[in-house]
């Protein structure tokens, strides 16, 4: 393959703080400053790194009213959710208690076939999902 993963995907928010919050309490992400961006002086981004080569860049745009915006799945657009790979059965397992804790999921745990999967929706609303793949044995993340 030529790629090696994303390396960020790029959404909006009107609270960059809340939503920097949620990402490092639930994922041990790595919040950046918020800073200037663009040309009007009116944007600001927010990087989020959230794996290695894998960062949010979270922008405010105060004019704009799309970060309200949410709608159905398979109904959003171009981007529909956020899919993150947990890199272990034991990160996922973690992540699947702080996402319950956070009231960001139910918890239910899915066989999506070659991988595990969790849905749940940050404090802007975005859904997101967690997969881990299947264990040779095809075990459970979260027996127990």
């Amino acid at each position: 393959m030529l790629l090696d993963g994303v390396d960020h995907v790029a959404c909006l928010t009107h609270d960059p703080a809340r939503l920097g919050s949620f990402y490092a309490a639930v994922f041990d992400a790595e919040i950046g400053p918020t800073e200037r961006h663009g040309q009007d002086g009116e944007e600001t981004m927010t990087v989020m790194r959230i794996g290695p080569h894998t960062e949010l860049n979270v922008f405010t745009i105060p004019s704009s009213d799309e970060a309200d915006r949410q709608t159905p799945m398979w109904h959003r657009g171009r981007l529909d959710h956020l899919g993150l790979r947990a890199s272990s059965y034991a990160t996922f397992a973690t992540i699947r208690e702080r996402l319950v804790a956070h009231g960001a999921s139910d918890g239910t745990v899915s066989d999506f076939g070659a991988a595990w999967s969790m849905f749940f929706r940050d404090p802007d609303g975005l859904e997101g999902e967690v997969l881990v793949p299947k264990a040779a044995d095809g075990s459970h993340p979260v027996a127990g």
